[in-house]
């Protein structure tokens, strides 16, 4: 896995599932090439996938991010961010199949290992300031991961919710700052609340209420959940928060990690890769498993989601970015 050696494989766009557990996609049909290095990326429907060697880079089916009527989404010239998209580690109530919803439950050991895990897919990637939930799974994915980057700044969640807050937490070494990561916290990015299924288990409430029923609650786009969200209503909140909080960092050339959920990631990508109401009920997103996106010139540019090597700094994915990891190995050198 670790070996440098570039080889081509084929991607469906067709598909909707990711399946991070072994890394190959439920593929329909086929007709994207990648290029990656030591082993092929996974993905899921349009979520097109490069991995580079060295300096080359290839671009897959730009996602043009819409317009809000201001011309505030237009970047300066050449600018290029990254962003990344994770969603939070296995819980401990995925790991006992209860609803879980906006219900604050922390991550498995095994969630865990899979935050650690997709900290070293994206140990090589620059990042400026992480968005998560106001939950402690999406919390402990992000700072679990970071603790993996190879630029050691400290991940710190801000604190602005009172003038008292934040005078409290302000730190007064500029030298400290620099070596640190603001982390934002936002309940715009939380899960989708269940409504009456919360805590409840997803066998036997698809027994009680029927399979049908309990498919259309969990997967349809605008049907809530008893006293629920739809994922209509999940995705009004999380993309207008991406759209008015995340988006201006990237115009700025900043590089950003959203740590969230699977509904509210699902929401993100449906505006990102514009997908119908319809296609975005099928996209599942593994837990654990990073998506990394390019944003230059106003395009969202989708690069699927980092492998991780066996060695750190196999992957590199536009000139940038390789430079970026060459400076890192620079600085242990």
């Amino acid at each position: 896995m670790a070996a440098a050696t570039s080889h081509n494989a084929i991607v469906s766009t067709q598909s909707h599932r990711w399946n991070g557990k072994n890394s190959r996609l439920d593929r329909r049909a086929a007709n994207v090439r990648l290029v990656s290095v030591g082993s092929c990326c996974p993905g899921s429907r349009k979520l097109g996938l490069v991995c580079a060697s060295g300096s080359k880079s290839s671009v897959i089916d730009p996602v043009h991010l819409p317009s809000n009527g201001k011309g505030d989404h237009s970047p300066k010239k050449s600018s290029e961010s990254s962003l990344i998209l994770i969603r939070h580690g296995e819980s401990m109530w995925n790991e006992k199949n209860l609803f879980t919803g906006c219900v604050d439950v922390p991550l498995t050991p095994k969630g865990v290992e899979e935050a650690i895990e997709a900290g070293k897919r994206i140990c090589n990637i620059p990042i400026d300031v992480i968005f998560t939930s106001a939950m402690i799974r999406s919390q402990m994915t992000a700072m679990l991961a970071m603790m993996q980057h190879r630029r050691k700044k400290v991940p710190i969640i801000t604190h602005k919710e009172s003038e008292q807050a934040q005078s409290w937490s302000k730190i007064y070494s500029e030298d400290t700052k620099e070596q640190s990561i603001p982390v934002i916290t936002a309940w715009q990015l939380n899960e989708r609340m269940y409504g009456e299924l919360q805590g409840l288990n997803k066998q036997e409430t698809a027994d009680r209420f029927g399979k049908e029923q309990v498919h259309e609650w969990r997967r349809s786009y605008d049907t809530p959940p008893p006293n629920g969200e739809s994922l209509e209503m999940c995705a009004d909140r999380a993309v207008s928060y991406f759209k008015d909080q995340v988006v201006p960092h990237l115009t700025a050339g900043k590089h950003v990690m959203v740590a969230a959920h699977a509904n509210s990631l699902r929401s993100i990508i449906m505006h990102l890769d514009k997908l119908t109401s319809q296609e975005v009920i099928s996209l599942e997103l593994s837990t654990g498993i990073p998506m990394l996106y390019i944003f230059k010139e106003g395009e969202f540019i989708r690069r699927g989601s980092p492998v991780g090597p066996s060695e750190a700094s196999v992957y590199a994915y536009t000139r940038n970015l390789a430079t970026y990891r060459d400076t890192l190995d620079s600085m242990v050198q």
